[in-house]
């Protein structure tokens, strides 16, 4: 038992000695190497948050050596060992006088400093651009809602690579990308210099938008909208994740904003724009259920596989797929109502927000792949006839 405890032990240390010899370096707009700090700021917002914090502290640091100093001096120089005694007094006026109004006097001061800060912060008036940033378990939903790029909207996942990267251990020896567990499939892109409003809210649980190098951070709740802003000149990729303990995959949240030129962004507009175009399809196209399953595994590995699993296994609370007696029922409608409008309390959230067509592709691809052979196949008239 001895020998085997010290093969653990030595185990173990290998393992962290492992990890520790990971090369990592800066994501520049994302965290440091050993950063003790704030993130550097790129907002005035972040740049006011920054003063404030530090002023704080050396008022805080001021206090604490001054009273503690005093408290100090007298303890040493008026000790019974020196021959002092104690003086045998009572109150003094002046004193309570002064250590009643300069504390008051201080507390004041940092109020009014805070107060304008947090003021400031909430200002979310004559935005140039509002995005609705939806919370799901877990991933991020981005709809530009007014301003240029009104009616865009996609969903924002942690880079597949990144996932399977973090799921294999990270074993000696493995090169760790500068923005590990930080990289999406699709950014939220913004235009320099202009004001951005964030609406936030969540589709199943507690979630929270923060990206530091904004000093913004925003909960997302489930049937409440809140806002938050920022403006920033300095044009890059800026990096947060969700800051609200959301489930199992919380760590898989991230949050990518990159800020453009105002040409780079009408451009990505344009792009974003022959994209939803594309993905409107025809709702009375009739499929063949090859091509349905194809384009099904993709919707499956974007939207559905953080929780059913790849394997369709499911994990925990996730009922699995593969097997499960709704995809496995003759009458189709019961998972396209299911995708629709959710179940189980938002445990399973509403996909309503997919085209027709996709959902009908992942409904085929479920009904067809791992345990399930059912040669059902799902024509995105049926979901669009749900809908209704």
């Amino acid at each position: 038992m001895k020998n085997l405890s010290m093969k653990n032990f030595l185990s173990l240390l290998s393992m962290l000695l492992g990890a520790s010899a990971h090369a990592v370096n800066d994501l520049p707009g994302g965290p440091a190497v050993n950063q003790l700090n704030f993130h550097p700021p790129v907002t005035q917002l972040g740049v006011d948050q920054h003063l404030l914090h530090n002023g704080m502290m050396i008022a805080c640091i001021v206090i604490f050596i001054a009273v503690f100093g005093v408290m100090f001096y007298s303890i040493l120089k008026h000790r019974k060992s020196l021959g002092h005694k104690a003086a045998n007094f009572h109150e003094s006026v002046t004193v309570e006088i002064v250590w009643t109004i300069v504390p008051f006097l201080i507390v004041i001061a940092m109020g009014l400093a805070a107060t304008k800060t947090l003021v400031y912060s909430k200002d979310t008036s004559n935005a140039d651009l509002t995005i609705k940033a939806t919370g799901y378990q877990w991933k991020w939903g981005y709809d530009y809602i007014k301003g240029e790029g009104e009616g865009i909207g996609f969903i924002s996942t942690l880079d597949s690579s990144h996932r399977a990267l973090s799921e294999s251990g990270l074993p000696k020896g493995t090169v760790i990308p500068d923005d590990y567990l930080f990289k999406v499939d699709n950014a939220m892109v913004v235009p320099v210099g202009k004001k951005i409003r964030v609406i936030t809210t969540a589709n199943d649980v507690i979630h929270a938008f923060a990206v530091p190098s904004f000093g913004i951070k925003q909960d997302a709740v489930p049937g409440f909208v809140r806002d938050t802003w920022f403006k920033t000149d300095k044009i890059g990729s800026y990096y947060g994740q969700c800051q609200e303990l959301c489930g199992k995959e919380h760590a898989y949240m991230p949050i990518h904003i990159r800020v453009v030129s105002a040409a780079d962004y009408t451009a990505w507009v344009a792009v974003e724009r022959q994209k939803a175009a594309a993905k409107l399809d025809d709702p009375t196209k009739v499929w063949t259920l090859d091509d349905m399953t194809k384009r099904g595994e993709k919707v499956y590995a974007s939207n559905c596989a953080a929780c059913h699993q790849a394997s369709g296994k499911g994990a925990g609370p996730i009922k699995p797929l593969d097997g499960a007696a709704v995809v496995l029922d003759k009458d189709k409608n019961k998972q396209v109502n299911v995708l629709l409008k959710g179940q189980n309390n938002g445990a399973m959230p509403s996909w309503k927000q997919l085209s027709d067509t996709d959902i009908a592709a992942v409904i085929t691809y479920t009904k067809n792949n791992w345990s399930n052979k059912t040669g059902q196949l799902v024509q995105p008239s049926e979901v669009l006839a749900a809908r209704k």
